[in-house]
């Protein structure tokens, strides 16, 4: 499975690495595992997690704890077949973007 770098997750969501540490230690269900230097490796599901809580905490304007609270009531909430599909399609766009700015660098 693919995994993303610290710099490659700024790059791809736009939030600052002290934000994606900060957010790390405050949500639970975050958790990037680290390889064997200690760097952070983000996975499409932590890809998504992010972006889902950046949208909800910093577009919406809802702080991170009400976006915690939001997601968990996602989460818990609504038609897992629904919720497994919409994972899925956001897991391929992240792993598009990547390979399109593969790409770009060749």
């Amino acid at each position: 499975m693919k995994s993303y770098s610290t710099g490659e997750v700024e790059t791809l969501l736009g939030l600052p690495a002290s934000t994606l540490r900060f957010w790390e230690k405050e949500v639970p269900f975050l958790a990037p595992r680290k390889d064997l230097f200690g760097r952070r490796a983000y996975s499409p599901l932590d890809l998504c997690v992010l972006a889902r809580l950046k949208r909800l905490a910093l577009a919406r304007g809802l702080g991170l704890s009400a976006a915690c609270r939001a997601m968990e009531e996602e989460i818990t909430k609504g038609d897992p077949s629904l919720k497994a599909e919409i994972m899925e399609l956001r897991t391929m766009i992240f792993s598009l973007f990547n390979d399109l700015r593969e790409l770009q660098k060749q």
